[in-house]
């Protein structure tokens, strides 16, 4: 066990828990309109995560990227910059529709930590901006380049799948948001901050039903009643048990690992119903 645990420290500190999750909410997007998986997809998205979350954890200045000072820290350096070769090679062997989207986005993911406007250093410091601007961004990637890859139909179903997401995101954040209230900065106004843990659970319950109305909404089979059933008990507890004094893994590894645990519940009850 002393030995797995490092390993095990490090799959969630550089990242790769979090590259799988958005992997996988990629992946349950292409379960649900019934389209084969983009694999170049799915690589850019898992290796560019890696990159890309290690660059926001670890390089709150760009200078302070590259100049590494703990071991530990230049082990996860290295990795993210022998992960981005493969994410730069999944990239240009995708359609050129979807260059500009991600082009976009990946301004939108650098801007939540270098300087945007003269008052503020980032976006993220913009007050009460941080958790949407990670929701938007997850469903970017998750949804939108999808959508543009299967050349979906811009209607109200694909519009709802996005606000489905957004909702998922922002529902999987409060647990980080409360977690961090000790250490967030009081200019973020995170929303924990503005109404206290205690109401920000609340509006987290109000979204996970909002979520599953949607869910069931968009599909009434049996088997998408179930999941959404499931995914209902499984947010509502997980903020239930939320707490300021989180043990390390709770919001790290468990909270993180729902997105995970959807794809492979939505795997069986599609393969059994």
């Amino acid at each position: 066990m002393r030995l797995l645990k490092p390993v095990f420290d490090f799959y969630l500190d550089a990242s790769i828990h979090v590259a799988l999750a958005v992997v996988c909410l990629n992946l349950h997007t292409s379960l649900g309109f019934n389209k084969t998986p983009n694999y170049f997809l799915v690589g850019f998205l898992f290796f560019g995560t890696i990159v890309c979350y290690n660059f926001m954890k670890y390089g709150v200045e760009a200078k302070k990227y590259l100049i590494v000072h703990k071991p530990y820290h230049k082990i996860i350096q290295v990795f993210s910059f022998l992960c981005f070769p493969f994410a730069v090679y999944c990239f240009l062997q995708l359609s050129r529709e979807l260059w500009f989207p991600i082009a976009l986005l990946t301004i939108l993911s650098g801007l939540y930590i270098l300087p945007f406007l003269p008052t503020s250093k980032s976006l993220r410091t913009l007050g009460g901006f941080k958790i949407f601007l990670v929701a938007l961004v997850w469903v970017g990637f998750t949804v939108l380049l999808p959508a543009i890859e299967y050349q979906l139909q811009f209607g109200l179903v694909l519009y709802l799948n996005m606000l489905k997401r957004f909702l998922l995101v922002i529902i999987l954040f409060i647990p980080f948001e409360i977690r961090d209230l000790k250490v967030d900065s009081i200019e973020l106004k995170t929303l924990p901050q503005r109404i206290g843990t205690e109401k920000t659970k609340k509006v987290g319950y109000g979204l996970v039903i909002l979520y599953f109305l949607i869910t069931v909404y968009l599909d009434h089979s049996l088997s998408n009643f179930i999941i959404a059933l499931i995914l209902f008990a499984v947010l509502g507890v997980a903020i239930k048990y939320t707490t300021i004094n989180q043990s390390k893994y709770y919001a790290a590894f468990w909270i993180e690992g729902i997105p995970i645990f959807l794809l492979i519940i939505t795997g069986i009850a599609l393969s059994l119903i």
